[in-house]
C-alpha cells in the first residue's frame, strides 16, 4: 500500500517538478547557443537567425502565443556603429512569446541572444579579434537559457497568474540595445500595460565572493516590499540604478520599472574565451529560483509606480 501511495505521489508531482529550473537544461541551452558551430551569433549572420529559431521553437513548445509582427518574430534593421566590415546594415529580429493570463497588465522577462560573431562588429576586447569566434556563453547565452527556463516554468506550472508574462529575446543588443529600443518604439503590446521588466545579461559566471547583482532596486516604490524576507542559496545584493548594463536601460528610459540580474565582469568578457565550459549552471539555477520568488512576490502587488533614480 505504501509503495502505491509513493508511486501516486511521484506521478502527480513529477510534471510540476520537471518545470523547475534545471542546471542540466541550462547547460544544454548554453552549449547549443554558444558552440563553435554558432560562430558567435553575430547580428545579421545565419547563425544568429538559427539562434532566433531555436528560441522560437522552444516558445512554441511551451505553448506561448506569438506576439511579434511575423509570428514570434519582430524584424528590424540593425546598423553596426563601429564599422569594421562593409555590411554595416544587417537584418535582425526580436523573438517574442506571450503567456496570456487574461490580466490587464503584463510583466516583461527579457535577455539578448546576439553576440560578437567572429570579431567584426568592433566591440571585441581581444587582440587580432577579426576571424576569431566569440562564443558568448556568458554574454548572453546564459541569459537566454534563463529566459527559456522561466518561460517553461510559468507556462507549465498550471497556475493562472494575476499578470500576463511577455518573454522577449532581443536582437542586436551588442550594437546599442537596438532590439529593445525597436520594440519600445514599435510595441506589439501597449506600453501602458507593462508593469515592470526583468533583464538577464551575463548570469552564468557566479562568484560566491561577489554574489549576483540586482540592479534597478530604486526604479519602483514597491521593490523593497518585493524583496522583504526573500532568501536564496546564493549570495545577492541590490543596486538602485536601472539605466545601465543592458536592455533594461531602454525600458528604464520609457519609465518602466526594471530589475537587472548580472554576475559581474570577468577576463573573458567580449573575448573568444567566453566558452560554455566556464559556466556555473548550478548557480544559475539558483539565480532563477531567486527570480521566481521575486516575480511571484511582485505579482501579489498592484501595478508598480516608476521612480527615477537620481
Amino acid at each position: 500500500m505504501m509503495n502505491r501511495i509513493l508511486a501516486l505521489f511521484l506521478l502527480t508531482t513529477a510534471p510540476l517538478l520537471a518545470q523547475e529550473p534545471s542546471a542540466d537544461r541550462i547547460q544544454k541551452h548554453i552549449e547549443k547557443l554558444a558552440s563553435d558551430k554558432m560562430k558567435g551569433r553575430g547580428t545579421g549572420s545565419r547563425e544568429n537567425a538559427k539562434a532566433a529559431a531555436y528560441i522560437a521553437r522552444h516558445f512554441r513548445k511551451y505553448g506561448l502565443k506569438p506576439l511579434g509582427e511575423d509570428g514570434f518574430y519582430q524584424h528590424f534593421t540593425a546598423k553596426v556603429r563601429r564599422v569594421v566590415v562593409l555590411d554595416s546594415i544587417r537584418k535582425a529580429a526580436n523573438v517574442i512569446g506571450f503567456l496570456d493570463n487574461g490580466a490587464t497588465h503584463t510583466i516583461v522577462i527579457g535577455a539578448h541572444y546576439d553576440h560578437l560573431g567572429t570579431g567584426n562588429q568592433g566591440s571585441s576586447l581581444a587582440e587580432n579579434a577579426q576571424g576569431q569566434i566569440h562564443n558568448g556563453a556568458d554574454d548572453n547565452a546564459s541569459g537566454v537559457a534563463g529566459l527559456l527556463e522561466l518561460a517553461q516554468y510559468y507556462a507549465k506550472n498550471n497556475v493562472k497568474e494575476p499578470y500576463n508574462l511577455l518573454f522577449m529575446a532581443f536582437g542586436a543588443e551588442e550594437l546599442g540595445l537596438l532590439g529593445s529600443r525597436h520594440f519600445l518604439n514599435h510595441p506589439t503590446l501597449p506600453l501602458d500595460r507593462l508593469n515592470f521588466m526583468i533583464c538577464m545579461d551575463m548570469i552564468g559566471r557566479y562568484d560566491p565572493n561577489r554574489g549576483v547583482g540586482i540592479g534597478g532596486y530604486g526604479t519602483a516604490d514597491a521593490w523593497p516590499d518585493v524583496f522583504k524576507g526573500v532568501t536564496a542559496d546564493i549570495k545577492f545584493f541590490t543596486d538602485r540604478a536601472g539605466n545601465g548594463g543592458s536592455d533594461n536601460a531602454a525600458f528604464y528610459a520609457k519609465q518602466i520599472p526594471v530589475l537587472f540580474f548580472h554576475t559581474g565582469g570577468h577576463p573573458d568578457y567580449h573575448k573568444p574565451g567566453d566558452d560554455p565550459d566556464k559556466i556555473d549552471a548550478k548557480a544559475e539555477e539558483e539565480i532563477l529560483r531567486l527570480e521566481i520568488k521575486l516575480i511571484d512576490n511582485a505579482m501579489k502587488l498592484p501595478k508598480m509606480t516608476f521612480t527615477p533614480v537620481k
